[in-house]
């Protein structure tokens, strides 16, 4: 991947990473934007292991993920911040359009850590089972089995 292919891949998949990062985070934005820059920077310097095989957004947040992973682990304490910061997802949004999604964040908070990456990667982000495998490093049947427990707890906490 050339240098301009990367700054292209960057401009088009940064937002959902970045979508990707701060739910995970917890609505933590300032954590969240860290770690995206943080990955970023990793994919950049590992530009020459990158195959050409291999779609590049995939491999991206297998970075982002493994970035995150790792920024957990070193952490003393894992904190989230108020629902009102992740509801905030999109800084375009209006007041109004932030509450939308407030029960849900909030009932997302509560799953395993494993489920909510599942969901997000999946519902919010759109990629498939095979794809969650490989950038969560787990087989198909744990994606499928985390999607379902995962709807299953959501269903369960949110009053509809």
């Amino acid at each position: 991947m050339t240098r301009e292919q990367f700054i292209d891949m960057v401009r088009s998949e940064q937002k959902g990473l970045r979508r990707f990062l701060l739910t995970l985070c917890g609505g933590d934005r300032m954590t969240a934007d860290d770690i995206a820059q943080e990955s970023l920077m990793k994919a950049y310097l590992a530009l020459d292991k990158y195959d050409e095989r291999q779609k590049a957004r995939l491999w991206l947040m297998k970075i982002a993920y493994n970035t995150f992973l790792n920024h957990r682990a070193q952490s003393v304490r894992h904190r989230y911040e108020d629902i009102d910061a992740a509801a905030m997802i999109s800084s375009q949004q209006s007041s109004d359009e932030s509450f939308r999604y407030q029960e849900l964040l909030q009932a997302m908070s509560q799953l395993s850590e494993a489920e909510r990456t599942t969901l997000i990667l999946h519902y919010f982000e759109g990629y498939k089972v095979e794809e969650i495998a490989q950038i969560t490093n787990c087989t198909n049947a744990a994606v499928k089995k985390r999607l379902q427990r995962g709807r299953e707890e959501l269903k369960r906490r949110i009053k509809l």
